[in-house]
């Protein structure tokens, strides 16, 4: 998730206006969800797709929400995650630069709502959507995300929106010319991640488990841990390499010594919360200690980001 910005202050205003008034949950539900799109400074109609190259057929499309993973060529387009539906003809303009067509494939890293929204507007154009097991059960049922001072009200996805295609532990798809392999290493951010290893381009998208646009967010209240999460990164360490590319679910395209230096920063952080817990610390204590500090300037400060980090592994971490 990008860093919330002091707009949270018009979140709880109008959580607030919310409580007084006898609208309908309907439209409350979309002030809610509006609300916090507005925290996160997102506008759909001035979005921009930036496209960047990582080979002739592999790209990444950045724009509002989670990092877009695109191949293309003879056997179709696939996407890896795909924003929301709102950006979806933004998303085919920049598509179709590339030599595509229409958006033949999809695989969601997770089910969360900045990447896997799309679905929404692609699965009813005949898309075939892939997705962890998790994931799928995920999308079937209203599911809020805590995001600390904000709540998302992520909403159940019709059928036509929902995963066709789902997997256990590792599954595999022959696309473009290359074996695109789909792992699962347990819970991490949430339960029901997905890293998707172009293998033969090297290649991998490991959506929200590996985060760079400020500090991560790890989803505690539906199963996510930064213990989780380191573990599921070490794994990755053992199926890519030293020259793969690695794209995160937020932030510029990375390297494996920069995802080896964010492992680094969740090991050290996740220790010295553990040793504070130990030490019979309040979670107000632990904040003011700053076990991130080390990366404070480098991630934006000691503000929202770095509590939500913190306060997120600190529920985990108690559970």
């Amino acid at each position: 998730m990008k860093k919330i910005s002091i707009l949270l202050v018009s979140f709880f205003i109008s959580v607030g206006l919310l409580a007084g008034h006898h609208e309908s949950d309907e439209v409350n539900l979309k002030k809610e969800q509006k609300a916090v799109l507005d925290a996160f400074e997102w506008d759909f109609g001035k979005a921009k797709i930036i496209t960047e190259r990582v080979t002739d057929n592999i790209h990444v499309l950045f724009g509002l929400g989670g990092n877009i993973l695109v191949s293309t060529g003879e056997d179709g387009v696939l996407l890896v995650d795909d924003q929301f539906p709102e950006l979806k003809n933004k998303i085919l303009r920049s598509i179709r630069k590339l030599g595509g067509r229409k958006v033949d494939y999809i695989i969601n890293t997770h089910w969360h709502f900045d990447h896997a929204e799309g679905n929404l507007g692609f699965g009813p154009t005949g898309s075939i959507i892939v997705a962890h097991e998790n994931s799928y059960q995920m999308m079937k049922k209203p599911m809020p995300i805590n995001l600390v001072g904000i709540v998302y009200p992520q909403q159940p996805y019709p059928s036509s929106a929902l995963p066709e295609i789902t997997y256990k532990d590792a599954m595999s798809i022959n696309l473009n010319g290359d074996r695109i392999e789909l792992y699962h290493f347990g819970s991490a951010h949430t339960t029901g991640d997905t890293a998707v290893y172009l293998r033969d381009s090297n290649v991998i998208h490991l959506g929200d488990v590996f985060n760079i646009d400020g500090f991560p967010f790890i989803d505690a209240d539906n199963g996510g841990s930064i213990e989780g999460t380191i573990a599921f990164c070490e794994k990755v360490l053992e199926v890519i390499n030293e020259n793969t590319v690695v794209v995160p679910g937020h932030g510029p395209i990375a390297n494996t010594q920069t995802f080896k230096d964010y492992i680094k920063m969740l090991k050290i952080v996740s220790s010295r919360i553990t040793d504070l817990i130990d030490q019979g610390r309040t979670l107000e204590e632990i904040i003011a200690a700053r076990p991130a500090r080390e990366w404070e300037e480098e991630k934006g400060g000691s503000g929202l980001g770095a509590l939500v980090l913190i306060d997120r592994a600190y529920t985990s971490l108690k559970k």
